[in-house]
């Protein structure tokens, strides 16, 4: 597909070099002879020191893995711009968010943040939704998650909640996984947790794919207007998919199936030309209103519910390039806090304030020193002067003798700028207050937004909440921990705290639930959009099908947006009773129902019949499983009967006298999931 052109690719541009048809050479330019041999004495002899080309090429391999990231270490990234469409000149001076239809080069990357880099996508985790905007004043560093609240509330906890999730130091186990007695541990003995953890164990921590996972800043920072004037604002990034995901068990197969899943997916739907878009907007509160509702606005573990507080959304940001390399881009993007522009500041947030740290000192030791900066990824499209010289790998080659300010060799320049000229100017908070170290009472509520989610969940979502607590809080070996987790989430709801104790073989718990009825609506997934586009459909097809009722649905899956996979027991071309040739490209061996969102039974006819058929039955009995809609082509219906799937919501069968199938199929396809389905009747 045809590159995006914007400001930052045209900079990209200078660093890409393709070396197809080129001669081999040293880094220093020297053409190589021979690639295959290293320099010795004699055939048989000793390897000699002077052979400068191998040590070079050896010495390169030896130091090309850097230090992976503590948290976030797996990742992926994609080019894109963002458009603005509201004007948000009355709230900020950020000159990116002043004039609509103007557009801002920006790089996301989505990371799950427990496993290592080798870990799979569709583990069960917190996903980072990390956003630079190249803007012209400078690069501006959104780095969020797919949840809008944290475990802790201030950040000199973070190294402890990080150690309790990763795996265990005595034996390594287990990986990316929050499913052992040290997080649970944690969580028992600090209950600021307790609203993540509600978010944790419910869908939102197991997506669809990052272009159907939403976006949160999490913590509260502030607009600055040109006047001086600030508001409170929270970022919302909502997918224009909506936002759906995968069911437990078919997660954990998919990360078997294709531990790659979630980036493969990315990769595939921008090299297709598919659009992944993004709604972005804002929650703005007064300063004046700071302490007017029952929860502490600086407090990141709590959110601001969006039916008090609503989101007011701006532009549109579009993913629309892949990277060209996946070290030199996705690796070595350093993300920020402190990367801000004139007209976005920060809060007394402790957590965000926290993060202002240490995000620039873990680039230091990553990214071998200060000059990460000077990397193409992390560049700023806008030109930049200052008098910081050397250090590792220094890019610039800044001329003059000049570097420090003040001075009057160079008229004092590089000069500094006023809050009129574009300088950044910190807003003027008034701060007074002994030196302590505590927390705000208001801060210690820890429960009434955990039982709010709750409340939000349709029973589906609740019925995977559950679930979730039952497989996490099963896998600790400690009973006293398993005890401590069941009292603390009683405080949560006392029937979801009962199941889970009964389920892991410890008392039920003797507390009681806040007192909070309330429910925020816009937290449950199922009020979600939905919609076909970039759905994936596996077709399980034989010989000997109905040509002219496989070509209307696949035609109209395709022309509703739908991917089709069609598959069968071996690649290559397939024939239909009526002449008509498919070409297969997966076989029930190279694929798995897990990665479909639907399937299409068409059945026919195979040399190894049973064996055909029992792959199909397989294939419909997962998909049934996972609440998946199937449609049953009429060639089809004589293997769907002898599987374990029952017709009923989601199971479109056609018939010689139903003229609408693709429509109704497309229909069922759209809905993605079939909760009522009852996958455990006889």
């Amino acid at each position: 597909m045809e590159r995006s052109k914007n400001a930052k690719d045209a900079q990209l541009e200078q660093y890409r070099v393709n070396n197809y048809g080129k001669k081999l050479t040293t880094n220093q330019g020297l053409k190589v002879s021979d690639d295959e041999n290293s320099l010795k004495a004699g055939v048989r002899g000793p390897t000699l020191l002077e052979d400068f080309h191998f040590r070079e090429k050896m010495t390169h391999f030896d130091h090309e893995r850097i230090p992976e990231r503590v948290v976030h270490a797996r990742g992926f990234a994609a080019h894109g711009e963002f458009e603005l469409h509201k004007s948000m000149k009355a709230f900020t001076k950020a000159k990116f968010l002043q004039n609509p239809g103007s557009k801002t080069p920006v790089f996301i990357r989505f990371s799950t943040v427990v496993g290592s880099k080798g870990s799979a996508d569709t583990v069960r985790d917190v996903r980072g939704f990390a956003i630079k905007f190249y803007t012209e004043e400078g690069n501006f560093d959104l780095v969020g998650n797919n949840i809008p609240v944290f475990f802790i509330q201030d950040a000199i906890k973070f190294p402890d909640v990080v150690h309790a999730i990763k795996p265990e130091p005595h034996n390594e186990i287990p990986q990316a996984s929050s499913a052992h007695d040290t997080f649970w541990d944690f969580v028992a003995n600090n209950q600021e947790t307790a609203h993540m953890i509600m978010w944790l164990m419910s869908d939102r921590a197991i997506p669809r794919s990052f272009r159907m996972m939403q976006g949160f800043g999490v913590h509260t920072f502030r607009f600055v207007s040109e006047e001086g004037i600030a508001k409170f604002i929270k970022f919302h990034i909502k997918p224009v998919l909506g936002v759906h995901s995968l069911v437990w068990d078919e997660a954990q197969k998919i990360a078997g199936k294709d531990p790659d899943f979630h980036r493969r997916d990315l990769w595939e739907n921008i090299e297709h030309g598919n659009v992944v878009e993004y709604e972005i907007g804002v929650q703005m509160i007064n300063e004046e209103d700071e302490f007017m509702f029952d929860f502490d606005i600086l407090d990141a573990t709590k959110i601001w519910p969006e039916e008090i507080v609503p989101v007011q959304m701006f532009g549109k940001i579009t993913l629309n390039q892949n990277v060209e390399n996946v070290f030199a881009e996705t690796e070595q993007v350093a993300f920020h806090l402190g990367n801000v522009v004139p007209g976005i500041d920060f809060t007394n947030d402790p957590l965000l304030q926290g993060r202002l740290f240490s995000y620039l000192d873990t680039q230091l030791l990553r990214l071998g020193g200060p000059n990460f900066t000077e990397i193409p990824i992390n560049r700023p499209v806008c030109p930049f002067h200052n008098n910081q010289r050397d250090g590792f790998s220094r890019q610039r080659i800044d001329v003059g003798k000049v570097a420090y300010h003040k001075n009057s060799l160079a008229n004092n320049t590089p000069s500094t700028s006023t809050w009129k000229e574009g300088g950044y100017v910190h807003y003027a908070e008034k701060v007074e207050g002994r030196v302590i170290q505590a927390r705000s009472d208001s801060f210690k509520d820890h429960f009434s937004q955990a039982r709010l989610f709750w409340n939000s969940m349709t029973p589906p979502e609740k019925e995977h909440i559950r679930d979730a607590f039952i497989f996490e809080v099963g896998k600790v070996k400690s009973a006293d921990v398993r005890q401590q987790v069941v009292d603390m989430f009683v405080n949560v709801d006392k029937e979801l705290a009962t199941v889970i104790a009964d389920a892991v073989g410890v008392n039920r718990p003797e507390g009681q639930q806040v007192n909070v009825s309330a429910a925020s609506p816009a937290l449950s997934q199922e009020k979600t959009p939905r919609y076909p586009n970039t759905l994936k459909v596996g077709v399980l097809i034989g010989s000997e099908f109905n040509g002219r009722e496989v070509k209307a649905v696949v035609r109209t899956l395709l022309n509703n947006g739908v991917a089709v996979d069609i598959v069968g027991e071996h690649l290559g071309s397939l024939t239909g009773a009526d002449g008509m040739k498919v070409v297969l490209n997966e076989t029930f061996l190279t694929t798995s129902p897990v990665l479909y969102d639907s399937l299409y039974v068409v059945g026919g006819k195979a040399k190894n019949q049973a064996k055909f058929e029992s792959d199909i039955m397989e294939y419909i009995n997962e998909a049934y499983r996972h609440f998946k809609p199937i449609g049953i082509a009429s060639t089809g219906e004589d293997i769907f009967r002898k599987s374990d799937a029952k017709t009923g919501p989601g199971i479109v069968v056609a018939s010689a006298s139903r003229a609408d199938f693709p429509e109704a199929f497309i229909q069922a396809v759209t809905q993605q999931r079939f909760w009522d389905r009852n996958i455990y009747s006889e």
